[in-house]
């Protein structure tokens, strides 16, 4: 799935306040008592590791909500590449809010951009294929638009946004509807025609029966060598096919010789490491 992400920075604002509103209950002590309130400060945004930035938008926005004259000035683009020592941004304003809004936004910027480097270099493993690499739902609660996004500054795209996005049947979903083809047939009634039926299956007997069901997507969840090769072969021109469970960035490599539609990983948002940056040199203007 393409998520639009003019459709995801609707929601920022809300989250960036009450990311600010956990960490500023009524007022920042230690910024008030040595800071005058009209006073100006500049300070430097630097990295100190090598990466690809997302979150820059966050980041300025962070500032902007907490100082309607605060002033980013960005020397690097989103989703360019940044090495260590390398100055990315400048952030001019009210000096209490800079120091009130730096843990802030940059705990947006580090985790956002981990994502998205850990995302570009597992997505490169897959350059010359038509394999595309997914996303999950595993997410921290309340940051998903904010890690989703991540990854596609990475160069990954979204699988589904949340439970009201898409078909996805489980195993929890076929055992309570007694099997793979009754659960793919009451989804069929159920959700609206232009909805694909997506289905996870984990061994080859059920994955005939949600081929012989019309399942559109297969997800070929944990399945290992000879018994996933078989699964893609008989999958192949009956369904668009999808490998999940334990994908990693050392792992990847070795299914896209398979030749499957899609791989999900939610490693992109749960095992990614923050990218380190921190915000410097703090001086009156």
């Amino acid at each position: 799935m393409k998520t639009s992400n003019t459709t995801i920075r609707l929601h920022w604002d809300e989250l960036i306040l009450a990311a600010l509103k956990e960490d500023i209950p009524w007022e920042d002590v230690s910024a008030n008592a040595v800071i005058g309130e009209d006073a100006r400060g500049h300070a430097d945004l630097i990295a100190k590791a090598d990466g690809v930035l997302a979150g820059l938008p966050v980041f300025a926005r962070t500032f902007a909500l907490l100082d309607d004259a605060a002033e980013v000035v960005l020397h690097k683009r989103e989703g360019e590449e940044v090495h260590a020592g390398e100055r990315v941004a400048e952030v001019t304003g009210n000096m209490r809010a800079i120091l009130s809004g730096e843990r802030t936004a940059l705990n947006f910027l580090q985790r956002m951009s981990g994502i998205a480097t850990y995302t570009r270099e597992t997505a490169r493993l897959l350059e010359g294929t038509h394999t595309v690499l997914l996303d999950t739902r595993k997410t921290t609660p309340l940051l998903r638009s904010f890690e989703k996004y991540a990854v596609t500054v990475g160069g990954g795209r979204n699988h589904r946004f949340n439970l009201s996005d898409g078909v996805l049947l489980k195993d929890n979903h076929i055992g309570a509807a007694g099997g793979v083809a009754n659960a793919i047939r009451r989804a069929r009634e159920y959700a609206p025609f232009v909805r694909k039926i997506e289905v996870e299956v984990e061994t080859l007997e059920e994955l005939d029966e949600a081929l012989a069901a019309g399942a559109d997507i297969v997800m070929l969840d944990n399945m290992k060598g000879e018994l996933l090769a078989e699964a893609v072969r008989r999958a192949k021109g009956r369904a668009q096919t999808e490998i999940s469970g334990n994908v990693t960035r050392e792992n990847v490599r070795q299914y896209v010789v398979l030749g499957v539609d899609y791989i999900s990983s939610g490693a992109l948002t749960h095992s990614a490491p923050i990218l380190d940056l921190s915000l410097k040199h703090l001086k009156a203007v």
